[in-house]
């Protein structure tokens, strides 16, 4: 039950941004991103004096120069982040073995067997982080995932915010619905079109009312609405999926520039499949993306155990002529993992045609 747990959600502060910044003393005090400043690049990350002009992450690189002419631009370095993202992996195993990273910069604890205050807790890895990496964070406590998410942005940065089980009633009524865990912008813009804008007003459905509207979703955002969420924290979560996407400097503007480009792609992905930790994993789906030059995209994913060159190539086709042979600003490919219970089950089937 959620109230006999404690779970802490850590999340760096502008994690890149910070790590650039802490290597250039200089900076401090000026709008920064890291990423591609070029006409073709995209915001990676960016610091909190650039997000002051409404810079964000995935930003093509010219709307945020547009919004910031001094904005100062930094390459990526996935090194220098990766050698600090284990360091501070570290210090959160140091506490408990009970750790899911979600990304470089972020991750779940479970701390509900300890006798101590999660929110003690929280605060002294925060303080051993700043002390051996220079870095902030900031932490949500709360007794489940969704919630804990959700209280790590309310005090950012470098700060911290706890709801406990008393309280999750009167916090969740007026939270947005888009801070619900599964709700996308485009989820939350058809709730709002319906006149559903918070927790509350999606309260207000029944249980069977919210099936019979969303199906199976519907069950699970009856309770996540509610601030229920028994999702354990998953030391060893399974990874789902492999991809790599490229933005090019100059748009593929025919079929053939996009093959030769793809080509490229699967290979490099094939590289990652056999030198990666995920190498004994069954694949069950190929996919294919593209984002055009309007940054409008298309995904395209068959079913497929072992996806070849040509099931990437048909793929691309069908993406290509979907979305209206348009010039072409970044391709993607990958594959994704049967779960773990399927993967005896998994075997070639005709391809699908999914948004």
């Amino acid at each position: 039950m959620d109230h006999l747990r404690k779970i802490i959600h850590l999340d760096m502060d502008c994690f890149f941004a910070a790590v650039e910044m802490r290597e250039r003393p200089e900076l401090a005090g000026q709008p920064v991103a890291v990423g591609g400043g070029s006409p073709r690049g995209v915001v990676t990350t960016c610091n909190y004096e650039a997000r002051a002009f409404g810079i964000h992450s995935a930003m093509p690189g010219f709307k945020a120069r547009e919004r910031c002419p001094h904005l100062i631009f930094l390459p990526v370095r996935f090194d220098l982040y990766l050698a600090d993202s284990a360091r501070i992996r570290a210090i959160l195993h140091d506490v408990t073995p009970l750790v899911e990273p979600l990304s470089l910069d972020e991750a779940y604890l479970d701390v509900s067997a300890f006798a101590r205050y999660a929110w003690d807790i929280a605060k002294e890895i925060r303080q051993r982080i700043f002390q051996e990496t220079g870095l902030t964070a900031s932490a949500g406590i709360a007794p489940n995932k969704m919630l804990a998410k959700i209280a790590s942005d309310w005090r950012k940065p470098n700060g911290q915010f706890a709801v406990i089980p008393g309280q999750v009633e009167a916090f969740i009524r007026d939270l947005p619905v888009r801070k619900i865990w599964g709700i996308g912008p485009k989820s939350a813009e058809k709730f709002a079109t319906a006149g559903i804008q918070t927790c509350g007003d999606l309260q207000r459905f029944s249980l069977a009312e919210m099936v019979l509207c969303h199906g199976k979703w519907g069950e699970e955002l009856y309770h996540l609405c509610r601030g229920h969420d028994d999702r354990p924290v998953e030391p060893n979560r399974i990874r789902k999926s492999l991809s790599n996407e490229r933005t090019y400097r100059e748009n593929l503007t025919s079929l053939a520039a996009c093959r030769l480009a793809m080509d490229e792609l699967v290979s490099e992905l094939h590289d990652d499949l056999r030198g990666s930790k995920v190498s004994d994993r069954r694949i069950r789906k190929a996919l294919v993306k593209m984002k055009f030059a309007d940054f409008t995209r298309i995904t395209r994913e068959c079913i497929s155990a072992e996806p070849t060159r040509e099931t990437f190539q048909t793929l691309l086709e069908t993406a290509w002529t979907a979305g209206g042979n348009k010039p072409v600003r970044l391709l993607g490919s990958g594959v994704r993992f049967a779960e773990v219970a399927d993967e005896r089950r998994v075997a070639e089937q005709p391809f699908l045609d999914l948004e």
